[in-house]
């Protein structure tokens, strides 16, 4: 601008906005937002790279039922099972649809136990556009893990990714048939991962995911950013909510493996009631170990009776790998062999020490506990305290009762509503230890009572024909 320019600017009151800076240039805003599509279609390629690599081998289970097995509403309230939805009791057969996914080029399917549950017959509705009868090959309650054979080759498949490695906020993609929408693809995130308490009755280790999902999507996978699958939908809190659980891919693939391999499941077993170490009575009891898990009873001629272990041990690690819960215990022994030798780290009596128990094959019928014998012909009793009579254990006590152990004090009393009934010490009996020390007699459980006079809790090792449990008799404020 000239310097006439400058005069005029200034004779007109500065109308000019002489010290406005230039403008940016206009490419500079084109090449942010180019940026910015850039990664958005980076983003909308991967997810459609998942879509095309993993729904070939998803298919829609159709089952068709004579009357539901098992339960319509599932114990634990608010949850429910993606395949399960409102059902018009008039309408015979039931006829429903779930989801699955292929494993194997030849055919082998793995879906969830309670879609397929009391089924009458199925068929697989594969995305090529095929219906082909299936069979069931194996199936496993207490993971919710089923596996499928369809006759059938060169099947497009999915592997299955290690969920250990899983991360919270990861992406991941489900893919399914929520309320008969076949291959519905939706997307989100794991929300939290080991969730392993929702259902008693199972051996858990579900993903949590915000991923929507619906009834329909159980069996379905649930796919990392590659493709890979990481878990197995299954389960939902209530609809429409954003809280759905899939079984972690690392269990479901055991199952399934064994499923195909034998088309049952076989575990290992230590022969252990346990219980985590939560509860005040037993804090005070357990003085010295913060975390761990409470051997609470020992079954009769189970690995564990063959071993050093005992009732009121704290069960701190399996091989080195720390618990702190019954179910951490219980996932940790399931990944051993039948056979196998597994350490114990093992807290007892304020000290660290190991006891090694080698597994055996869970037996069919793992309820060995032995029901409340009669009360024996009268002798001389003890009496004691906290509301027991006790005696020496003879040699015809023992056969008359069926007792195991060899010594000890038998239970031949208990006073209703005492401490004792309280805290479930019943008939028959056998007392082994008074507050760690060893009991052999009436004399030494004399003894042994004498010695914690005064403590609020009363931690009793006891033999129940064989099983061997630990009780807490509270006798003070």
């Amino acid at each position: 601008m000239s310097l006439i320019d400058r005069v005029s600017a200034l004779a007109f009151g500065g109308l000019l906005l002489l010290s406005q800076p230039a403008p940016q240039p206009l490419y500079a805003e084109t090449s942010a937002s180019d940026s910015a599509k850039d990664i958005a279609h980076q983003l909308n390629n991967a997810y459609t790279a998942v879509y095309e690599k993993v729904a070939p081998a998803v298919v829609v289970v159709d089952v068709e039922k004579s009357g539901r097995a098992g339960n319509s509403t599932n114990p634990m309230d608010g949850f429910d099972f993606f395949f399960r939805g409102p059902r018009d009791e008039s309408e015979q057969p039931d006829q429903s649809e779930g989801s699955g996914f292929i494993v194997r080029e030849d055919g082998y399917i793995v879906t969830n136990n309670h879609v397929i549950e009391g089924e009458d017959k199925i068929n697989v509705k594969l995305k090529d556009g095929r219906t082909l009868a299936a069979k069931v090959i194996g199936s496993d309650e207490r993971t919710d893990v089923a596996v499928l054979k369809i006759d059938a080759a060169n099947l497009p498949t999915v592997a299955f990714s290690n969920s250990d490695e899983l991360k919270v906020g990861q992406i991941v993609c489900a893919i399914g048939t929520p309320y008969k929408f076949a291959y519905t693809f939706t997307t989100g995130v794991v929300s939290a991962k080991g969730r392993n308490e929702l259902l008693p009755d199972k051996y858990e280790d579900y993903i949590q995911t915000d991923a929507a999902i619906n009834p329909g999507n159980s069996g379905g996978p649930l796919c990392d950013i590659d493709g890979n699958v990481v878990g197995m939908n299954t389960l939902i809190h209530g609809l429409n909510r954003g809280l759905g659980f899939a079984i972690s891919s690392n269990l479901a693939k055991r199952v399934s493996d064994q499923l195909i391999a034998s088309g049952k499941i076989v575990r290992p077993w230590l022969g252990i009631i346990i219980e985590s170490l939560n509860d005040q009575n037993r804090a005070e009891v357990f003085k010295g170990v913060d975390s761990g898990v409470v051997v609470r009873t020992i079954q009769a001629d189970a690995p564990a009776a063959k071993s050093d272990l005992r009732p009121a041990d704290v069960i701190t690690d399996v091989d080195g790998v720390q618990v702190s819960s019954a179910r951490e215990l219980q996932n940790e022994v399931l990944k051993k062999k039948i056979g196998a030798q597994v350490t114990l780290g093992v807290w007892r009596n304020g000290k660290k020490t190991t006891v090694n128990v080698v597994t055996e094959e869970l037996p069919s019928d793992t309820n060995k506990l032995a029901s409340n014998q009669p009360p024996p012909s009268q002798r001389e009793n003890v009496a004691s305290s906290f509301g027991v009579q006790v005696q020496d254990v003879t040699p015809g006590l023992r056969q008359e009762l069926g007792l195991k152990s060899d010594s000890g004090v038998v239970v031949t009393e208990v006073i209703p509503n005492s401490p004792a009934a309280v805290a479930d010490i019943q008939t028959g009996d056998v007392i082994t230890e008074v507050g760690r020390n060893q009991v052999t007699d009436t004399e030494s459980f004399q003894k042994a009572l004498a010695d914690q006079k005064g403590k609020p809790n009363l931690l009793l090792l006891l033999d129940r024909k064989g099983v061997k449990t630990y009780s807490i008799v509270k006798i003070g404020k």
